[in-house]
């Protein structure tokens, strides 16, 4: 018995120990940046304008304006965890096709984008494109896109804000169920300085909402997105199951390009 009294100490303190390291380093656990030189080009067929804004607690955010001169409007895209804006050339390939403009946007410590990481920070800066886009386009023609991680961030916005349109592809049903799903051993409740509440959001948006999610995803698991869905306001929302779809890749599925031909028609 003193021996397995022990054990279970060991453990005990191992477990703090560890739930202390989670708590600490879980940016590193959540973010997944790609860094990129201040110098470099970035590579669009389309014509584009890259453009820099900078938040109030002097952290610069870069972000890029791909230039159609469209008549429909624009897609304001935010991009998932992992990545930076150099990596979007197919959706900016996508988004054109439909005859939108769009804006790419770099989280920070993404890309060439500066400033230190926090919810609060994240939500500020969003705005700040979203108030970028406003002074360009009527807001009635504006788009907000998220993918993964961004969908917590796009559904916030538009949930403070009046675009047309909300897209939500592979969404999560909020960061602190998907950490529970992630880390079912931990108290995510108390350790997460993460929440985006998707749930929440999507119940204040006004817009029509497109969610498109995988049954094969990995990530973020297919059920998180049916759960979201049941918060859409009824009428408001649309959902596109991509059978076989894990969390990349959707725009290879026919599915996905019906969500598409009917979002941005």
């Amino acid at each position: 018995m003193r021996r397995l009294k022990k054990i279970g100490i060991v453990l005990a303190v191992l477990y703090v120990l560890l739930l202390g390291v989670t708590y600490a380093f879980q940016e590193k656990l959540i973010f997944i940046p790609s860094k990129m030189p201040a110098n470099h080009v970035y590579d669009f067929c389309q014509p584009y304008e890259e453009f820099w804004l900078a938040a109030p607690d002097g952290a610069r955010l870069n972000a890029v304006h791909i230039q159609n001169n469209s008549q429909k409007g624009v897609v304001l895209y935010f991009h998932g965890n992992s990545g930076n804006i150099s990596h979007l050339i197919h959706v900016a390939n996508l988004v054109t096709r439909y005859d939108y403009d769009a804006i790419f946007v770099d989280y920070r410590t993404y890309g060439k984008s500066t400033g230190e990481l926090s919810e609060a920070a994240i939500k500020s800066d969003a705005q700040l494109f979203y108030d970028y886009t406003k002074q360009r386009y009527d807001e009635s023609t504006i788009v907000v896109y998220g993918r993964s991680f961004g969908t917590g961030v796009a559904s916030g916005l538009a949930a403070e804000n009046n675009p047309c349109k909300l897209i939500l592809e592979s969404p999560f049903y909020s960061a602190v169920a998907l950490g529970k799903h992630r880390f079912p051993i931990f108290p995510i409740d108390l350790l997460s300085n993460y929440r985006f509440p998707s749930n929440e959001y999507v119940q204040r948006v006004k817009c029509p909402i497109t969610i498109i999610h995988g049954t094969a995803d990995r990530i973020i698991p297919f059920e998180q997105a049916q759960d979201l869905f049941t918060q859409v306001p009824d009428g408001q929302g649309t959902f596109y199951t991509v059978e076989g779809g894990g969390h990349n890749y959707l725009q290879d599925f026919d599915v996905f390009k019906k969500a598409m031909d009917t979002a941005l028609k």
